[in-house]
């Protein structure tokens, strides 16, 4: 990548493909006028026309590669006396001195008080704004965007026109909240603390997804929605400040996408799973908000009922969505296709080397297939179904194993931000619905609970992973959480996202306690993970690990005293 090649990051023109190794130089033999952003010396993003991102690019080259598309793990409402305040963990002298809080989400309010010192100074280290270009402003090496600088941010708050300085805020609300939540200083006012209110802040504000992958899977082009490349980039940025600075870091991903097989797989995963052994960052991620929407379907089948019938009721209004089968290796599978009419729209035939990609029509419904073995799952068939101008109604999937073996699949529909109102599986299952990236091993995976009432928060996704890896691993404060939003008003904030950025808060408290005060120098976020698992509040009727509520209910007390 160089300065006569940036343009084609945010150019819709041309579209985005992450990769590894072997998968680029798979891009570069196959295809020209390709350019390269390297992430590190494993993973990077290729930068192609967007006439090439075809119906046959899963065939040619895999599904890995194409960006996942994530959204918000959380809900805002109006401010009430019934909410959580109590955010500083009790009888705690830790405050996250000396820790960095990184978030990769839709910016922040730099002006709002809480990010600020008593002298009215900034907490705030940098911002990187995806979204601000024309200048060479970038971070080193990124080349595109805009990094505002820890001065920047001090003289905007200093000026009568804080956005004529530094344009970048947060129209969403959303980044402000989690940090809000994760380490805001004190609010008298407002009677209002972070967990870790004397860290400081790193902050990536993403640009949206390009309209050529919203294309792609057929997502409204005014969803909210975020590629994974541009996550990954901003995890990249977050971490290597916190190197040249020397300090650790705790990292909130307050999004979350349903794609993949829900078992921590690919590019991402990968990377996530490389920067999880830095001795000095932790990744918290949102286990997502899955759990009651309808989305998943999980079938079993014996050689004596070798099939069984999905059913899908596709609500009125649908542009269009996407939705992914996954069988279980080795067995192979069949599916038939039926509208609501009860016509026979086509047969997915069985795969057992070649790759196919099919086009199927009914009417003004279009339904594009593409059906291949995943061979970095062992062999496991996906079906990748993209569903254009469906015919409202209950569409039967007949799913059929092959062989005389116990089989097995899940289906996913995309998340709720993603697919309209009304559409969902009729015989749904909300177990195996952690979002990605949250069933990755190594990141601390969050749910939800209400603090005030005990109780798991409704639409929590449950695990466990698909190969039946314990995921969620804690259950942090995440129903009606009051947080500071946009223009210094409180609201009440519930989701996945708000429990992650508050144990986003509780782990800079221990990074403080190991990192800083020398307790414990090597804390990658793995060694983290096991720490808050094992010190977590359990109840005893409960066996865990639990697939709604993980190890247990954060216990920072409890997981330091065991670690000392």
């Amino acid at each position: 990548m160089n300065e006569e090649e940036r343009f084609k990051i945010i150019s819709n023109d041309f579209a985005d493909l992450i990769a590894d190794r072997l998968i680029l130089q798979n891009i570069l033999a196959t295809y020209s006028d390709v350019s390269v952003l390297r992430i590190n010396d494993l993973h990077s993003i290729a930068y192609l026309p967007a006439d090439y991102i075809d119906d046959n690019i899963i065939y040619e080259l895999g599904y890995n590669v194409i960006p996942k598309c994530y959204g918000l793990m959380s809900i805002h409402s109006y401010d009430s006396a019934n909410a959580f305040h109590a955010y500083r963990i009790p009888d705690n002298e830790l405050r996250g001195d000396g820790v960095l809080l990184g978030f990769v989400d839709t910016g922040i309010d730099y002006s709002n008080r809480v990010f600020q010192y008593a002298d009215q100074t900034t907490k705030i280290i940098s911002i990187w704004d995806q979204n601000i270009n024309g200048g060479n402003r970038y971070p080193e090496g990124y080349f595109f965007g805009t990094e505002f600088s820890r001065e920047d941010i001090n003289a905007a708050i200093n000026s009568e026109d804080p956005l004529s300085v530094v344009p970048s805020t947060d129209e969403i609300g959303h980044g402000t909240v989690l940090a809000g939540i994760a380490g805001g200083t004190y609010d008298e006012e407002n009677n209002f603390i972070g967990v870790a209110p004397e860290s400081e802040f790193v902050i990536v504000k993403l640009k949206p997804a390009k309209a050529n992958i919203k294309e792609f899977f057929y997502l409204p082009q005014d969803t909210i929605c975020y590629q994974e490349n541009d996550i990954m980039l901003g995890i990249n940025y977050l971490i290597q400040t916190a190197e040249r600075l020397n300090r650790p870091i705790s990292i909130c991903i307050g999004l979350g996408s349903s794609q993949g097989a829900h078992v921590g797989e690919g590019i991402f995963n990968n990377y996530l799973s490389t920067m999880g052994q830095l001795s000095n960052a932790a990744i918290v991620v949102a286990a997502g908000n899955e759990g009651s929407s309808g989305h998943h379907v999980y079938g079993e089948m014996s050689p004596t009922n070798n099939y069984n019938d999905v059913l899908l009721t596709i609500g009125v209004d649908n542009p269009g969505f996407f939705m992914e089968f996954w069988g279980n290796a080795p067995n192979i599978f069949t599916v038939d296709i039926y509208t609501p009419d009860n016509e026979l729209v086509g047969r997915i035939p069985p795969i057992f080397i070649q790759s196919t990609t099919m086009r199927l029509d009914y009417e003004d419904t279009r339904i594009i297939v593409d059906n291949i073995l995943d061979n970095s799952l062992g062999g496991d068939q996906f079906i990748l179904f993209r569903i254009r101008n469906p015919l409202p109604g209950t569409w039967r999937f007949r799913v059929t194993a092959l062989g005389n073996l116990l089989s097995s699949y899940n289906i996913w529909l995309p998340i709720n931000n993603f697919v309209s109102y009304g559409t969902l599986f009729i015989n749904s299952n909300p177990f195996t619905t952690i979002t990605t990236p949250g069933n990755e091993l190594t990141v601390l995976t969050v749910t939800a609970y209400d603090p005030l009432n005990q109780e798991l928060y409704y639409a929590a996704s449950r695990g466990f992973t698909k190969n039946n890896q314990p995921k969620p691993d804690i259950a942090a404060p995440g129903v009606d959480v009051r947080a500071p939003g946009i223009g210094n008003q409180y609201m009440l904030n519930t989701g996945t996202s708000v429990s992650a950025a508050y144990a986003t808060g509780a782990v800079a408290l221990l990074q403080e306690w190991g990192i800083v005060r020398g307790n414990q120098r090597n804390l990658p976020s793995a060694k983290i993970r096991s720490i808050l698992a094992i010190g977590a509040d359990r109840e005893r009727n409960i066996i865990y690990p639990n697939p709604y509520w993980g190890f247990g209910i954060l216990d920072l007390r409890n997981s330091i005293n065991l670690a000392r």
